[in-house]
């Protein structure tokens, strides 16, 4: 491959900072200071700057302008596509799509403020908006992961006549957008229930919605273990169907963060929900996530054609070799 040019690094660098946003707007949830504006957009309890702000307006303030600079990176990563790439190039398309997300994305954060869906608000809204922000974040991570990748010298995709795997892969993409929901629920539930006994509540007194989002705990670590065993058949049955050295290492990639996220999650109930573990177990699937994305995106490149079992065992000893 060649080179990479400085969009491809810019578009990477994207990438990374908009992860960082990712888990400091989990920070933001996990430490309860999500009113810290009060439900004041853009402004901050009515000021641009707040003055004498209290830690909680510290914390979502800097969120706020985190964000304003991922939005601004974007929307310079979609300008720079359209300019640095030629007419029709595949990057170009993703970049669009990156820029539609973030948009999307700061409506769903303003929605949140302006309706008070924050902080210790315990309504049913809030958990279908919660996970709606969820799903448009990966969308958006997928987005312009995939404009750095493209940009970076990658085949563009061919989905027409890839057969039973595109409906895998498919299959595989929407199981880790069920795992991330129903995680990014029960860590709601958990925000909540913590809270409460915080104030001086006790488990007699939870409303019932965080009594329901407790007891249903151990869904997603059920969901996450069937989903891991799911997306790691899924990685290697890629790559014996799509041989390469690019497909090998995503599989033992991915592979290896799923192990990594097993090891977390349980360390995450055991040490009853830390933030700072929640925030690594946030990391990891939004790589999980990432990581599946590319799978999918090299498995239909352009010129990567199927193979039969019989020349998938022929290649195994090559690829060993790689």
């Amino acid at each position: 491959m060649a080179k990479l040019s400085r969009f491809a690094y810019y578009a990477w660098g994207n990438v990374f900072y908009n992860l960082v946003v990712i888990l400091w707007g989990a920070f933001v949830r996990a430490s309860s200071s999500g009113a810290g504006c009060g439900d004041h957009w853009p402004l901050c309890n009515g000021e641009v700057i707040p003055r004498a702000a209290a830690t909680a307006t510290l914390i979502e303030f800097a969120h706020r302008i985190s964000s304003g600079i991922a939005l601004i990176g974007v929307v310079g990563m979609a300008i720079w596509a359209f300019r640095a790439l030629p007419r029709g190039h595949i990057a170009r398309r993703a970049a669009v799509f990156s820029f539609a997300f973030m948009i999307s994305e700061a409506l769903l954060g303003a929605g949140l403020v302006l309706f008070q869906l924050v902080a210790q608000n315990e309504s049913v809204v809030r958990v279908f908006s919660i996970s709606a922000h969820l799903v448009n974040t990966f969308l958006l991570v997928a987005s312009i992961t995939l404009t750095a990748w493209w940009a970076s010298g990658f085949a563009a995709p061919r989905l027409s006549g890839q057969g039973p795997l595109a409906i895998a892969l498919l299959g595989g993409l929407l199981t880790t957008l069920v795992v991330g929901v129903t995680g990014a629920v029960i860590a709601l539930g958990d925000t909540l229930f913590f809270a409460h006994l915080g104030r001086g509540g006790s488990e007699a007194t939870l409303t019932p919605l965080v009594e329901t989002l407790t007891q249903l705990r151990i869904v997603h670590p059920m969901v996450a273990v069937i989903a891991s065993i799911i997306l790691g058949v899924l990685a290697w049955q890629t790559n014996r169907l799509r041989p390469g050295p690019i497909a090998l290492r995503l599989a033992w990639g991915v592979t290896a963060l799923i192990g990594l996220q097993l090891v977390v999650g349980v360390l995450n109930v055991y040490l009853k929900v830390p933030i700072a573990i929640q925030l690594v177990h946030l990391l990891i699937a939004d790589l999980i996530w990432m990581v599946m994305v590319l799978i999918s995106a090299n498995a239909f490149a352009e010129g990567h054609v199927a193979v039969t079992s019989a020349q998938a065992t022929h290649h195994a000893p090559a690829l060993g070799q790689q």
